[in-house]
């Protein structure tokens, strides 16, 4: 479930050279045999010496003729450097990791794991990579519908730092220290306190709101499900953590088929399920690792139709494992 193999060196090429996703579509792409050509995320990273499968790189410039020999290029660094390499118009298959295409008539939502085996053919020359969360439940409840029929989904859905990439990261652990240190918060992404707090919004200067990210998974996922199932009612939360998405999944079925059917039924080669006696699965563990783990499963007392999951993913491989079995289809 760690590793996606693809086409042994394949032209390839990496928009971005050191944000959270492009480190990741290189390790994997180091471990399933691709070769990547590393171009700038934007001009003021052209030239600058990186590392690539142990050796120094330094990394080009972003421009058409940089990408046009690539039969598929990784979109990973800024939403400048992204809408830049879209604009371009070129033949060259984009993996647009940043959304930044969302809104481009070309685009077509990828989620390879959790589509549709009848889904139409995916031929376009952008393709934009789900929302990690919505992957998880298209991932997680078309497996159980067909079987026993869902009536009503609820999920908590707990957003990690890394969603908002390094800046994120690093404001969430400013705030860490300076909140035990007694000193001012920083708050250009968050506008507010995320550490040891959790968030039904961000504050109004925030560069993106909370809301963006909760009606772009709420769009992805009803994409994704596509009319298979009743969709789900979400709430989308920020949660103080670094890395890791964590859902609270309740359940309830026109006839409930019990804990071990729920946990048959959803084991498969992309979901990691942990079985009744077993510990729990949680973010800390699902770093690094592929897919998503599940467990936790339990009956809903005041509910006899109704069930209880837990689900988390480490939410950037999720994204990128996906994006390289999207770039295979295309290699």
């Amino acid at each position: 479930m760690d590793k996606i193999h693809l086409v042994k060196r394949a032209p390839a090429a990496l928009v971005g050279s050191e944000s959270l996703m492009a480190r990741e579509i290189r390790d994997l792409c180091a471990t399933g045999g691709i070769e990547l050509d590393l171009i700038a995320a934007g001009d003021d990273e052209a030239g600058r010496l990186t590392q690539q499968d142990g050796e120094p790189a330094v990394i080009g410039r972003l421009e058409a003729d940089s990408l046009s020999g690539a039969r598929v290029a990784f979109l990973a660094g800024s939403l400048e450097s992204a809408r830049a390499a879209i604009g371009f118009h070129l033949e060259t298959a984009l993996m647009d990791l940043t959304y930044a295409g969302e809104e481009d008539p070309r685009s077509q939502l990828r989620a390879p794991m959790a589509e549709a085996p009848s889904a139409e053919a995916r031929n376009s020359s952008l393709s934009v990579i789900a929302h990690p969360a919505a992957i998880v439940l298209a991932l997680l409840l078309p497996r159980l519908h067909p079987r026993h029929p869902l009536r009503r989904t609820v999920a908590h859905v707990f957003e990690p730092a890394s969603e908002r990439g390094r800046a994120g990261l690093d404001e969430l652990q400013r705030q860490t220290v300076n909140l035990l240190s007694f000193k001012g918060l920083p708050k250009a992404v968050f506008d507010t306190q995320v550490a040891f707090n959790l968030l039904a919004r961000y504050g109004e200067d925030a560069p993106e709101s909370l809301e963006i990210s909760s009606r772009r998974m709420e769009r992805h996922l009803s994409a994704l499900l596509a009319g298979r199932i009743p969709m789900p009612s979400l709430k989308l939360i920020q949660a103080p953590v670094f890395h890791g998405h964590a859902i609270s999944l309740w359940m309830e079925f026109e006839e409930n088929p019990g804990v071990e059917a729920i946990e048959r039924l959803l084991g498969s080669e992309f979901i990691d399920v942990r079985a009744a006696g077993l510990e729990p699965p949680d973010i800390v563990g699902a770093a690094g690792q592929g897919g998503v783990t599940v467990g936790a499963v339990s009956p809903d007392p005041q509910c006899p139709n109704a069930c209880w999951a837990w689900a988390v993913c480490d939410n950037i491989r999720l994204r990128a494992e996906n994006a390289l079995l999207a770039a295979k289809e295309r290699l």
